[in-house]
């Protein structure tokens, strides 16, 4: 059985820039009347290395309280422009034409549409009626590791068609104003929106060949990371932890991944990481024995825009692919970290 190769990236981000300096002062004027030390926390929007980072929304809607259904309208609305924009341009990159497109991966964790959004995008894309829907809701982070690995399998099992993979998270939307804990101070300095399309397949012989995939979830650590459902929308959990988790059980993971596609683990030369922060990446080049700057294009992914959720880890690879620093025959691996708490891990060779 042939393995699939990964076509083309494409990448989209909203028009509303923020600043990480105008971030900290909007964090400044919410939360420094209730945290008397609120001087001390305030590094953390410098220890997380962002920039500036890309919105649906401008800077007032931030400065207001909103309602579940309001937030969930904009989420529909803009999730579905971003998409359609990010799956274009990947299926022009690719070539691939909509007869081609035999499935289409729906990723996203910050906002709710029943049906899902890839019933609307499939037309608006020109995709055949009879196109697979995969909707994938609840993985955060991971989620765009895990539905490359979903469409690799299903184009592995399909090889005369192209499998069609888009993730967007809008996570400003998910912001709760009046939310004064450590965890909505974390992710005001960090999280962002975006949105990614990969288009994966047998066509060509061109493009990283898709080796195969991982998954772990380790048992008691579900309070890691996720979404508290309120009143007003999705209320972010954050746990300080996830560094150590990585220190703890990230490498053991990846060896056994690549043990169990018969590929060794010296033999990885590219690692396309998701930056859950730059303390998580830190900790990444610690267990991994990388040296500083090898995971450059993570840190310049999470210093432009942040972290995007499931979507991040595919504009790394958009900008790993676009470099061309790798050699034919190189081995590589895509990974996320995401609620559950867990790993996914990718496999590709270039």
């Amino acid at each position: 059985m042939r393995n699939p190769r990964i076509l083309s990236v494409a990448t989209a981000v909203p028009r509303h820039r923020i600043r990480q300096d105008e971030a900290k002062d909007f964090a400044r004027g919410m939360f420094s009347e209730t945290h008397r030390d609120f001087e001390r926390l305030l590094p953390i929007f410098d220890n997380v290395h962002v920039e500036g980072r890309n919105f649906c929304v401008p800077r007032e809607w931030f400065e207001e309280p909103h309602s579940l259904p309001e937030r969930n309208a904009l989420y529909i609305e803009n999730a579905l422009e971003l998409s359609e924009k990010a799956a274009r341009r990947a299926l022009d990159r690719s070539g691939t034409s909509p007869e081609e497109v035999g499935a289409i991966f729906f990723v996203s964790t910050t906002g709710f549409a029943t049906p899902s959004l890839d019933s609307k995008l499939l037309f608006k894309l020109g995709l055949s009626e009879h196109v697979r829907r995969v909707p994938v809701w609840g993985l955060g982070c991971s989620g765009g590791a895990a539905g490359l690995s979903m469409a690799a399998d299903y184009a592995r099992l399909h090889p005369e068609k192209a499998a069609l993979l888009v993730a967007v998270e809008l996570s400003g939307l998910t912001f709760q104003y009046g939310d004064l804990s450590k965890a909505n101070l974390v992710s005001t300095s960090l999280f962002a929106d975006g949105a990614a399309s990969v288009v994966v397949g047998c066509s060509a012989d061109e493009g990283p060949e898709v080796i195969g995939s991982h998954s772990t979830t380790w048992p008691h650590t579900e309070d890691v990371m996720g979404w508290e459902i309120v009143e007003t929308g999705l209320k972010v959990q954050l746990s300080k932890s996830v560094p150590a988790i990585v220190y703890e059980k990230l490498r053991e993971d990846l060896e056994a991944a690549c043990s169990s596609l018969g590929v060794d683990f010296g033999a990885l030369r590219h690692f396309v990481l998701h930056p859950g922060g730059a303390k998580v990446l830190d900790a990444f080049e610690d267990v991994l024995e990388l040296e500083r700057g090898e995971l450059a294009f993570s840190r310049g992914v999470l210093r432009d825009c942040g972290n995007m959720s499931s979507v991040t880890v595919l504009f790394i690879l958009e900008r790993f692919l676009e470099s061309g620093e790798y050699a034919a025959g190189d081995f590589g691996v895509l990974s996320a970290m995401g609620p559950g708490f867990s790993a996914e891990h990718v496999l590709f060779r270039c």
